[in-house]
C-alpha cells in the first residue's frame, strides 16, 4: 500500500472542487469504497461533486438513501440515460479543479503497463488510434473529448482510475498515485527542502529507487542533517523529485540522489530537474557536472542532455568510491 502524505497534499486540495464521475455498474460494485473515499476528501476540505447514472428502479433506492445520508457535503448530480455520461460531466457548468473518472481498467501503454501521467500532445502524437494505449477500447471517444476540453482550457486535470479500495485516496494523496493523470499545464519549480515534512516525502521517493538497487539508502535523518544540499522538484506545489548537491571541487558539483516519482516518469520532469539544477549551480560558479549511476533511465536522460560517459582521471578518487558505477560528465 503506498504511503499517504495527507498533510502535504491537503494543502493543495483544500477548498478546491473535485468531480467524481462513476457509471452505474461500477458505482454499485464499489459503492462502499467510493463513498468512503469521498467522505475522506470532505474531511480534508475538498469540495466534491458526485456524478452517476444509477437508474430509478426499486433495487437502487437504498443507494440513493445512503448517498444522501453519508455524503451531505457532496453535490450529487444524476445523469439521465438519454445523455452522454462523459460529455455531460466534461461540460458541466460548475468550475472544477480535477475530474476523476472511475473505470474498471487502467489506461495502459503498448506493453500493457499502467500509464501514470500523460499530456494531450503525447496522446495524439504517440498513438495511431487509441487501441495500443488503452485497455478499454470503448474509451477512445472519451479520451478524445478529454483532450479537446483540456486543450481548450476548459479543464486542467483529468484522472482515470480503476475503481477499488482507496483508489481515489491513493491517487490524490500518495507520490505513486493509483491511475492516470492527463494534464498539460504543470507548474514546475526547483527549490531547497524547507520542512521535515518535505524531507519525509523525499525519503519516500528515494526508497523506491533503493528497492530497485540504483541508489544507496538515504534515510529521513540523513536528509534533514544535510538539508542545505537537497533540492526538490515540485509540480503544482507537490514534491515529485529531488537531487542532492555534492561539491567535488571549486568547478565541479555532483548530482547525487537524483530521483523522480514513478507517477511522473517519462514526463520531462527529470529533464527539468537536471536543467534547473545546472542553471542554479552555474550561477554559483560551477562549470562541470558529474553523476554516477547504473540506472538506464537516468543514463538515457543524461545522454539526451549532453552528458558523456567518462572515466575522467580528475575524478578517479570519486570513481573509486563507487566501483562499477558509470560516471557521466557535462561541461558548461
Amino acid at each position: 500500500m503506498p504511503k499517504l502524505y495527507v498533510d502535504e497534499y491537503s494543502k493543495s486540495l483544500s477548498g478546491k472542487t473535485v468531480f467524481i464521475a462513476c457509471r452505474e455498474g461500477i458505482l454499485r460494485d464499489h459503492f462502499a469504497d467510493i463513498i468512503a473515499d469521498i467522505k475522506f476528501l470532505n474531511r480534508h476540505g475538498v469540495i466534491t461533486h458526485l456524478f452517476h447514472n444509477i437508474s430509478n428502479r426499486f433495487s437502487n433506492q437504498k443507494h440513493f438513501r445512503e448517498i444522501a445520508e453519508r455524503l451531505p457535503e457532496t453535490k450529487v448530480i444524476k445523469i439521465l440515460p438519454e445523455n452522454n455520461f462523459y460529455q455531460h460531466v466534461l461540460a458541466y457548468r460548475d468550475p472544477v479543479y480535477k475530474i476523476i473518472f472511475l473505470e474498471r481498467k487502467y489506461l495502459v501503454d503498448q506493453e500493457g503497463l499502467k500509464i501514470n501521467t500523460i499530456t494531450t500532445q503525447r496522446i495524439r502524437q504517440s498513438i495511431n488510434g487509441y487501441s495500443d494505449l488503452i485497455g478499454n477500447l470503448n474509451f477512445k471517444s472519451v479520451l478524445e473529448m478529454v483532450c479537446k476540453k483540456i486543450d481548450q482550457g476548459r479543464i486542467d486535470r483529468v484522472h482515470i482510475l480503476p475503481a477499488g479500495r482507496q483508489t481515489i485516496k491513493r491517487e490524490l494523496f500518495s507520490i505513486e498515485g493509483s491511475g492516470t493523470l492527463i494534464a498539460n499545464n504543470f507548474q514546475e519549480d526547483l527549490v531547497k527542502i524547507a520542512t521535515p515534512h518535505e524531507a519525509k516525502m523525499v525519503a519516500g521517493i528515494l526508497s523506491m529507487y533503493k528497492r530497485e538497487k540504483y541508489l544507496k539508502p538515504r534515510k529521513q535523518q540523513y536528509i534533514l542533517a544535510n538539508q542545505s544540499r537537497f533540492y526538490v522538484c515540485k509540480i503544482d506545489g507537490i514534491i515529485v523529485g529531488c537531487v542532492e548537491k555534492l561539491k567535488i571541487d571549486a568547478q565541479t558539483v555532483e548530482l547525487g540522489a537524483l530521483a523522480i516519482s514513478t507517477k511522473f516518469r517519462s514526463q520531462r520532469v527529470g529533464k527539468f530537474t537536471v536543467n534547473a539544477f545546472i542553471e542554479r549551480m552555474t550561477h554559483k560558479g560551477y562549470s562541470r557536472f558529474i553523476s554516477l549511476t547504473n540506472n538506464p533511465r537516468l543514463q538515457q536522460l543524461y545522454r539526451s542532455l549532453g552528458f558523456v560517459k567518462t572515466r575522467e582521471p580528475l575524478y578517479q578518487k570519486r570513481q573509486e568510491a563507487s566501483p562499477g558505477v558509470a560516471m557521466f560528465l557535462k561541461t558548461i
